[in-house]
């Protein structure tokens, strides 16, 4: 057999799995700048210059998964998918995940009025989370979604976030972290379906290399959004 048809083998699911699961080693929980806010060690300009620049990734989630749902022919996919959107954006005003985060900015000090505005998002910051949005758009459905698997590593850092947070920055209550909190259990019900779908999807060699190579593009641009809010915050 040769090197070329070994390649167009498909992986097994759970040689595929594996292979995604191994990208956990570029996922942005190691990066330094959440290392020091783990340890205690950001400043509280540091701190709202993070919840600042995330706000913008916050914001524009809905967007990419109005994305995925615009090129998915799917409607059993489409429907399932949406409760993404309105898990974010909230069924009502005042409700929803980008309303945790605006309230989580607000703790810190900042005004709703100014996370709004964007005025404080890093050009960095901005060109990596619309490079995000960009690619949900222009991918295949299936791909867009191969890139969230990041959801895969994300509870076991939020769930340290919220410890890590409250034992070294007394002023932020529990109740400020309510985006952590509440996120949870639903980024873990939500990681297992885009998984699923993943390895039912993906069957063939080229679409599985595409869906592993969506993971690491998805962690370089959160580990490149971190890089931009590490910079602004040393040049303050």
């Amino acid at each position: 057999m040769s090197v070329e048809s070994v390649h167009a083998v498909p992986r097994s699911p759970d040689e595929f799995l594996g292979e995604l699961r191994a990208l956990s080693e570029r996922y942005w929980s190691t990066h330094p700048f959440h290392l020091r806010m783990h340890a205690g060690e950001l400043s509280r300009a540091e701190l709202r210059s993070w919840a600042a620049n995330r706000w913008y990734y916050q914001s524009v989630l809905p967007c990419k998964d109005a994305a995925i749902i615009s090129n998915c022919p799917l409607p059993e996919v489409r429907r399932a998918w949406l409760e993404r959107i309105v898990y974010h954006d909230g069924a009502v005003e005042g409700e929803g995940g980008r309303e945790h985060w605006l309230r989580l900015c607000e703790a810190l000090g900042l005004s709703r009025a100014e996370v709004l505005d964007e005025q404080h998002v890093v050009p960095g910051a901005r060109f990596a989370v619309d490079a995000y949005v960009r690619f949900a758009r222009t991918q295949p459905w299936i791909i867009g979604i191969a890139s969230g698997l990041t959801e895969m590593f994300s509870g076991h850092l939020m769930r340290r976030r919220v410890t890590d947070v409250l034992a070294h920055y007394p002023w932020i209550s529990r109740d400020d972290l309510a985006y952590f909190t509440t996120r949870v259990d639903a980024v873990s019900d939500e990681g297992k379906v885009a998984v699923d779908l993943v390895l039912a999807h993906c069957r063939t060699r080229e679409s599985q290399d595409a869906a592993i190579a969506a993971l690491a593009f998805k962690c370089d641009v959160l580990w490149s959004l971190l890089d931009a809010i590490e910079h602004a915050a040393a040049e303050r």
